[in-house]
């Protein structure tokens, strides 16, 4: 564990989130009284934010995930032959 003032984590913040992200703890101080802790993530906490952000509105209940997984979404099927739509184009060209 380490202690680090106010100005000195403003000037180094990357090297003293390094150590977090490597388990230590950093202990915030201002005026020789601890204002915060820099800690490494908890277990199980997503590596990505939008992960975290996800499992935090499941867990206040703003989403719901889906009761079983449906598998792969069907493939889409064409509005339109390419063709189709390539003589369409080449007709509204010719009517300009």
């Amino acid at each position: 564990m380490r202690a680090v003032g106010l100005k000195v984590l403003k000037n180094r913040l990357s090297e003293y989130v390094r150590l977090a992200e490597r388990g230590e703890t950093v202990l915030v101080t201002d005026r020789d009284r601890v204002i915060a802790e820099i800690t490494p993530p908890s277990e199980g906490r997503p590596r990505r934010v939008n992960d975290a952000e996800l499992a935090d509105a499941v867990r206040q209940g703003l989403i719901t995930p889906p009761l079983m997984s449906l598998g792969t979404p069907p493939r889409r099927a064409p509005v339109a032959p390419l063709s189709a739509i390539l003589s369409e184009l080449e007709d509204d060209r010719r009517e300009r």
